[in-house]
């Protein structure tokens, strides 16, 4: 099959990028202490490897791996999870593959080609069971709680008080005391329920760890700033920031709407934070407090 230097040179791309997520994968395999685990990331790396081999007799040379993406999604699954690494890499991919009338002409079973190893690697990537991930409904318990009650609490602390340091002090005897509380019946109830699967120890560790690290990043704006309006504006933009972010894990790790799920989750919680800053005014008014 004669091709141009154009498709030659897209073919070697996808030659490459074949052999860069095979050293993904063999990496991130070398240090996954699951046997199970291992075994499916050694799987796929070997399918990359398959496919760089069919790369190969197109172009009918040796391609380089990009060892600079090796090394960024190994760091990424070291502190977010393999299974967010690969799904994000894969994703990466999937968009960058996407239709090239040229090459598609000049390779007609190239859709297929792609479809089908698509497919496969999905089938094994949804074989991982990553830890992190069982407790992900624990985690989002203790971070829905912590943001929802805590924008409320700070913005109705701040009309009611207008004092930056007894603001953060109160928020955070009161964020210590709810971490504990949210721990506790967190445990309580995945004891109850047996069917889950997971640990209530680590269910409860997950919630309360959520829970006050949400609300030490909340409260950090009121420690650092004098005036309290501005501090609960950086609050509320770090709470948008938060979610933000958390949501994208969960929809990448997870294969779950963003958009919708951080629209819900911003709405409800500055929602909450808007009528609490209103309660407070209200309370600073009726019980005529002036700190």
């Amino acid at each position: 099959m004669q091709l141009t230097d154009e498709s030659l040179r897209k073919i070697a791309a996808l030659q490459r990028n074949e052999i860069t997520e095979h050293l993904i994968y063999e990496r991130i395999a070398q240090v996954t202490p699951d046997s199970h685990n291992r075994e499916v990331l050694t799987r796929i790396a070997g399918e990359e490897v398959q496919h760089y081999n069919i790369w190969k007799q197109y172009t009918g040379r040796d391609v380089a791996p990009n060892l600079l993406r090796v090394w960024y999604y190994y760091l990424i699954a070291r502190l977010l999870g393999m299974t967010f690494a690969i799904k994000l890499m894969e994703s990466v991919e999937q968009e960058a593959q996407i239709g090239d009338p040229a090459l598609l002409a000049e390779i007609p079973e190239l859709p297929s080609m792609l479809s089908n190893e698509a497919k496969h690697e999905q089938e094994l990537i949804n074989l991982i069971d990553e830890e992190r991930l069982k407790y992900v409904g624990s985690v989002v318990l203790g971070l829905n709680d912590a943001l929802v009650e805590f924008t409320g609490t700070l913005a109705g602390l701040t009309f009611a008080i207008q004092d930056s340091r007894i603001i953060a002090v109160a928020g955070l005897i009161t964020g210590v005391a709810a971490s504990l509380s949210m721990a506790a019946s967190e445990y309580l109830s995945q004891r109850s329920d047996e069917t889950t699967g997971t640990n209530p120890k680590k269910a409860a560790f997950y919630t309360g760890m959520t829970y006050i690290v949400t609300v030490a990043l909340l409260i950090l704006p009121f420690l650092l700033l004098t005036s309290p309006y501005v501090a609960l504006v950086f609050t509320l933009v770090g709470a948008v920031l938060v979610i933000f972010v958390f949501t994208f894990y969960i929809s990448v790790a997870k294969d779950l709407p963003f958009w919708k799920r951080f629209a819900e989750m911003a709405a409800i919680s500055l929602g909450i934070a808007a009528i609490s800053f209103v309660i407070g005014l209200v309370i600073r008014v009726l019980l005529n407090v002036n700190v």
